[in-house]
Parts: structure tokens; sequence; C-alpha cells
């Protein structure tokens, strides 16, 4: 199955974002690595069965199932999808990080720690503006 061509251009990114319903933010954080604020986006406190896609490209990253309430703001997830998120150095803020992009689009998703639950011990720490639920 051919991917659809992925837009190029900074105007290209922002349509096709737009024409997603993404939030506001979408195109900072997925294409600039920005950060929502703590406790503002969408998803945070959204607990509905389904999967989690790149608002960008629409890859499946997440599913609902092994989403889980960390305190810290941002939607959090024990598990990713095998293949579908590329583990990059953010060397950033002062601070040495493991961000988590989207492997097929590149976009930024947030970041992955190693104080998560079993049974991966994981938490992906993810922006909302970079992801698309859709329901099961």
């Amino acid at each position: 199955m051919d991917t659809p061509k992925l837009p190029e251009t900074d105007d290209q990114w922002r349509a096709h974002l737009a024409a997603r319903d993404a939030e506001p933010l979408a195109f900072e954080v997925t294409r600039r690595a920005a950060t929502e604020r703590p406790f503002t986006g969408r998803y945070e406190n959204f607990w509905v069965d389904g999967r989690y896609h790149c608002i960008c490209c629409g890859q499946h990253l997440f599913d609902a199932d092994t989403k889980f309430d960390a305190g810290c703001g941002w939607p959090s997830f024990y598990h990713a999808r095998p293949g579908a998120i590329t583990e990059r150095i953010d060397r950033s803020h002062g601070m040495v990080r493991a961000e988590m992009v989207c492997s097929r689009c590149g976009a930024h998703l947030g970041h992955v720690f190693n104080d998560g639950p079993e049974p991966s011990g994981l938490r992906y720490c993810m922006n909302s503006a970079a992801l698309q639920h859709t329901k099961a």
C-alpha cells in the first residue's frame, strides 16, 4: 500500500493540520518540537477506548488500553505500537532526554521516561496536539 505524500513546506503543513482538525498548537508541537502546557491538552484527561494516531500522518501510535494517569499533565502511555516511534536524543533546555518522533513523518510527539508502570516501566509522555484519537 502506498503512503500518501506528506506536506513539505510550513504552509502546506499548516493547511494539512487544519484539515485534520488539529489543535491550534499542532504545527508548533509536531514540526518545531514545542510542548503544550501541562493539563491543557484535549487527551490529558480523556479515557475513551480506541487508538491514538499521529495527527500529521495518521500512523497508529498507541492503544487506549496502554494509557494511564501519570499525574504529569500530559497523556501518558506505557507501550507504543512496535515500529511506530523513533527515539532521538534531545539536549534542549539544559537536559538530556529521549525525544519520541513518529517513525513515518518525523513529527515530534513528546518524550519517554523510565518511571512508568509495569509491564514496560516506561512513561511515553505525549503532547495531545500531536495525537488524534479514533474510537475502537
